[in-house]
This record gives structure tokens, C-alpha cells and sequence, in this order.
């Protein structure tokens, strides 16, 4: 599923929120349905599933943060929960690696490059707010 396609399927409750106008976001979102469905490919075989068990944490992580973040406003506390969650994509991106022996090499460099994507974009927010404030 393209990101485009994906996009389409999400409900309007999500869309109207506020923090859905935060492109990382929506990214991270994405990215937790595609570990999902890559969740269920690894759990299948014995040595993928403590590679599956944290990989959904650590993508859920992601987006979580950034909610987590976007409910407390901006400044500080904001710019905290999005710190963590770059740690959380930085993680995300380890598991995907330890997990390259069960994941097709395409599905692989999908993931890895939307991971880095998602981390420059939390980035490029964090210093953004730094020179607003």
C-alpha cells in the first residue's frame, strides 16, 4: 500500500485533530500499519518474534510521542515528547535492520529510508522551535 493510498483510508475523526496537520505524524501513523502487517511476516518464524514484539512497540512509540507531545501545547513539554519520539524512530529503525533476514529486501529500504525520513522531519521540527523560542 502506498502512502497516498493508506492516506485515503484514514478516518475524518483522525484528519480534523490538530496534530494531523504535523506531515511527521502522518508519516509515523503510516509507518505503524506497515510494521503491523511486517509484525505479522515476522512473528512466523520463532527467531522474528522478539524482533515483532518490539518493533510494534517502538513504531507505536513513535506516533504516540508526537500525540502525547501535540496534547501539552507548545514549548517544553511539547519539545520533550518529540525528542522521544526520535529516540522511539531511531529504535524503530535498529529493529527493522535485526529483523533484514525475514523482510524482502525491497520492504526493507522502504522502511529504513521512511524511518529517516520521519526522523529529519522531528528533527527540523525540534530546531524550528528552538529558534522560536
Amino acid at each position: 500500500m502506498t502512502y497516498e493510498e493508506w492516506e485515503q483510508e484514514v478516518p475524518q475523526v483522525i484528519k480534523s485533530d490538530p496534530v494531523w496537520q504535523f506531515y511527521a505524524y502522518r508519516k509515523a501513523l503510516f509507518l505503524y500499519d506497515l510494521a503491523w502487517e511486517d509484525c505479522g511476516n515476522l512473528i512466523g518464524d520463532p527467531r522474528g518474534r522478539a524482533v515483532a514484539e518490539q518493533l510494534i512497540r517502538s513504531s507505536g512509540s513513535v506516533c504516540a510521542n508526537i500525540e502525547e507531545g501535540y496534547g501539552r501545547g507548545y514549548g517544553k513539554d511539547r519539545n520533550y515528547f518529540l525528542r522521544i519520539s526520535v529516540g522511539s524512530a531511531r529504535e524503530t529503525r535498529g529493529w527493522y535492520y535485526r529483523g533484514r533476514q525475514l523482510l524482502s529486501p525491497t520492504v526493507l529500504d522502504h522502511r529504513l529510508n521512511l524511518l529517516s525520513e520521519i526522523i529529519a522531519l522531528l528533527i527540523t521540527e525540534l530546531r524550528q522551535q528552538r529558534q522560536r523560542h
